[in-house]
Formats: structure tokens, sequence, C-alpha cells
């Protein structure tokens, strides 16, 4: 079984996994319905802030050498909003910027920042209930700045992106408009290195960054 494999599974798994959980969720919150509310009615308007391990995988080769790639992993604050456009179905969109080493072997071609913002479109399954546990997919574009070039690397640049996301998660609600969060996505994402060792041009293209996002935090419902 493959790497990416694997992380399809693991997140088909934690949607496997909230669905019988729900049946241990019997106890109603003071839920107000977003159904036959106005278009921009606070009701349908949900934030999180969470602290988010970014886990990229990084598998590539250096088309010159092929020397593997590897890019590392990043802990981050991340900002969501979520709307609903019924008491089920619902839209979220996250922000985030999280800082990799890019290595290829044991050199440390440098470091680049991303911003990849995620837009997903959920299904919520029980919205009235104290744990509400939902599902996710649909799209990525991250782009790259801010890149610093490692020790004998010049120009480094990475180019963005557009991937697929899937997620699945639960929100625990303390009372009317507070919870707790946990949320796992997984973003299918390719991108192109660059990078000059003096001279030489180097160059990688089509690296796996496939990062899996895991993420806790507190949510908040109008």
């Amino acid at each position: 079984m493959t790497l990416h494999t694997l992380k399809l599974a693991l997140m088909a798994s934690l949607a496997l996994v909230a669905l019988p959980l729900t049946a241990q969720a019997q106890e109603e919150t003071a839920f107000q319905t977003r159904e036959g509310t106005d278009f921009l009615a606070k009701e349908r308007f949900q934030v999180r802030v969470r602290a988010i391990g970014v886990m990229a995988d990084g598998e590539g080769s250096v088309t010159q050498n092929g020397l593997k790639t590897d890019v590392g992993n990043y802990v981050t604050p991340e900002v969501d909003l979520t709307y609903f456009f019924t008491d089920h179905i619902a839209a979220e969109l996250i922000a985030a910027t999280s800082e990799h080493d890019v290595e290829a072997g044991t050199f440390d071609l440098g470091d680049a920042w991303i911003l990849p913002p995620t837009l997903t479109l959920q299904y919520h399954f029980t919205p009235d209930q104290k744990f509400s546990p939902y599902i996710g997919a649909g799209l990525n574009y991250s782009m790259f700045y801010g890149e610093t070039d490692g020790a004998g690397f010049n120009n480094l640049d990475v180019d963005g992106g557009v991937g697929y996301a899937i997620q699945a998660g639960f929100d625990y609600w303390l009372n009317d408009h507070w919870g707790v969060n946990f949320d796992a996505k997984y973003v299918n994402l390719d991108v192109d290195v660059d990078v000059d060792l003096g001279t030489t041009h180097l160059d990688a293209d089509d690296v796996g960054l496939d990062p899996i996002i895991i993420g806790a935090g507190v949510s908040y419902r109008f």
C-alpha cells in the first residue's frame, strides 16, 4: 500500500468513526435552525480558531542527480469561517500560513512560507446535538513566498499549485455559542522546486507536498 493510499484511508477512517459516535450524543443543544433565515443572517456563520500541525510529505527527486526531496513539518495558528447554506450543508474557508524546510538528500535547499487557502463543502450530521461530526471535500490553492536560501544555494523558488482536499472532524458544543473542535484534512498537492548551486541550476518537478493537517481549537457560532 502506498503512502498516498494510506493517507486517503486515514481520512476515510475518520469519517467512518464519526458516524457511530453520533448515536452517543443524544443530549440536544439550544440549536437555532438556519432554515428559512436570511441569506446573511448571523445564525448561518461559524468561526473557529485552531492550532494546526502541517505534516508534509515532500516526496520527489532532483532531476539532475536523483537526490530525494523532503519537506519539514510545522505547527501554526489557523482561523476558519464556515457558512451554512442549510442546517446540514456548509462551506468552510481556512486561512493559515506555515514555514517549511526544503531538503534534497542531506542538503538544506532553504525555507519557504506557504499560504494555502482551502475551501471545502461540508455535511454536518447532527448540528442540533452537543457532539456534531462532519465530513468535507474541496479545493486548495497554495502560494509560496518568502523563500530563503540554504547554505551554498541561491535563487530558491517554489511554485504554487492547485490540489483537492478532504476532511473529517467534529464540534463538541459546551453551550449555545461555544464549543471545542477537532479537524483532520488531507491535501493532494504537487509543486515544482527550482534552486541554483552556484552556477548550476537544479530542479525537482511534481514534488508531492501532500500534507496531512491536524488541528484542535475553539468554535463559536452566532
